[in-house]
């Protein structure tokens, strides 16, 4: 069947956050063009945290009156009406040095700068009444900052669920300066969970002794933006990868991903390697494709391995003349939780500082049909390469070093 990735990202450019009948839709998308094409593909369901806010108000009182546009994250305990009224405090960083003196914020809405696992954990052990998280830059309006209600991941709601609320950099700076002591706080969520789903397709291979490798791309997006960059071209180039292999089987089993809800933390692949913890021996590679077909930028290949897959990265650049930003990291996308579980992973992008992600100008215009043809080629000989290969390019596992980093990404304490 002819192809066109750019129709594809157009057919996906609307919102389609994790748990939504829109993300639904998506995946009937996808899953009607892998049968379409003369493939096979299933839904795998899973379930997720899902909040909706019945009500929010938060206004200043003192020493002058002023509404605030704010938007709560989900998952957070309620403040009902008649609501309370708290003392306002910035604390910048929120980190110890910032907290000096300050052990009982039980009667204080707090002001931050951003909102890191450390700070959320100190500011529920001082009782923080609530919290404000500051998004954008000071000439943004909410729409521009992009301010939605994500959740807090898990992983906050290990120390508690103080109420929190994103705000405009343009409103936080006019609260400090303008001397805001008290604002009144109001908020009603009802909290709970919902379905996602994944959508996998497999092509058989031809002779490969039972290795299988598994390539993601995630197909959600976050609320707000049509998510055409993030991440329907990666869609897209996973399912011209899907078209390719169909009609040439490789070696090796593929398994092709499609992760719902990875906006929300990853959601879908943590549930995939979760529902499919007998069979995970299995995969011996993992490519995940995060964003690509920009018409400006470069390229980036993430390597979430040992020595031995970075060479095999780089002689594969050296070999065809592809030019990339090869790093050696955590993939902050799909391949990461199959990498926790020691399978060798390359994710593989496209940036460009000259486009948005997670906002309302997340839009199709930057993405090129030239472009999106080219990393699929250009993805489709390095995947080629492992699939075909007599002998795979590296070993599963992953080096020590690896194994922290892979530690300080999931947030796992360690000593």
């Amino acid at each position: 069947m002819s192809f066109s990735p750019l129709e594809f990202v157009e057919k996906l450019s609307f919102v389609r956050y994790g748990g939504t009948p829109e993300e639904r839709h998506a995946a009937e998308l996808i899953r009607s063009g892998i049968e379409a094409a003369g493939g096979s593909a299933e839904f795998q369901e899973f379930r997720i945290p899902a909040s909706a806010c019945t009500h929010c108000a938060v206004s200043v009182t003192e020493p002058f009156a002023r509404k605030l546009d704010v938007t709560p994250y989900g998952m957070c305990a309620s403040v009902p009406a008649p609501g309370r009224d708290l003392k306002f405090r910035y604390v910048e960083q929120g980190t110890q040095r910032d907290l000096l003196g300050l052990s009982d914020l039980s009667d204080s809405i707090v002001l931050v700068n951003a909102l890191s696992r450390d700070a959320f954990r100190l500011l529920c052990e001082r009782h923080a009444a609530a919290i404000l998280v500051i998004t954008g830059k000071y000439y943004h309006t909410a729409e521009e900052a992009g301010i939605y209600g994500r959740n807090l991941r898990p992983k906050f709601l290990e120390f508690g669920d103080t109420p929190t609320f994103g705000i405009t950099a343009h409103d936080a700076a006019e609260l400090v300066r303008d001397g805001a002591a008290v604002l009144h706080v109001e908020l009603t969520e009802e909290n709970g969970d919902t379905a996602s789903q994944n959508v996998e397709a497999v092509i058989p291979g031809t002779g490969n002794g039972g290795e299988e490798i598994i390539l993601t791309a995630h197909y959600d997006s976050v609320p707000i933006g049509t998510g055409s960059w993030d991440n329907a071209t990666g869609s897209a180039a996973l399912f011209g990868l899907y078209l390719h292999f169909l009609a040439h089987p490789a070696r090796r089993t593929l398994r092709f991903l499609w992760c719902g809800a990875e906006e929300q933390g990853l959601l879908g692949s943590k549930a995939y390697v979760e529902q499919h913890a007998d069979t995970l021996d299995a995969l011996k590679f993992c490519f995940n494709f995060d964003m690509c077909g920009t018409i400006l930028g470069s390229n980036h290949i993430f390597v979430t391995g040992g020595k031995e897959l970075e060479t095999f990265v780089d002689q594969y650049c050296r070999e065809t003349g592809y030019s990339a930003d090869i790093r050696t990291q955590v993939h902050s996308s799909d391949s990461a939780p199959f990498a926790d579980h020691g399978i060798p992973a390359i994710g593989l992008s496209r940036g460009t500082p000259s486009a948005e992600i997670h906002t309302s100008r997340d839009l199709l215009f930057p993405i090129g049909e030239a472009a999106l043809l080219k990393n699929i080629a250009d993805f489709g000989g390095m995947v080629e390469r492992v699939a075909n290969a007599a002998v795979l390019p590296v070993d599963v596992g992953m080096p020590e070093e690896m194994k922290k980093e892979l530690d300080r990404y999931f947030q796992r304490e360690t000593k």
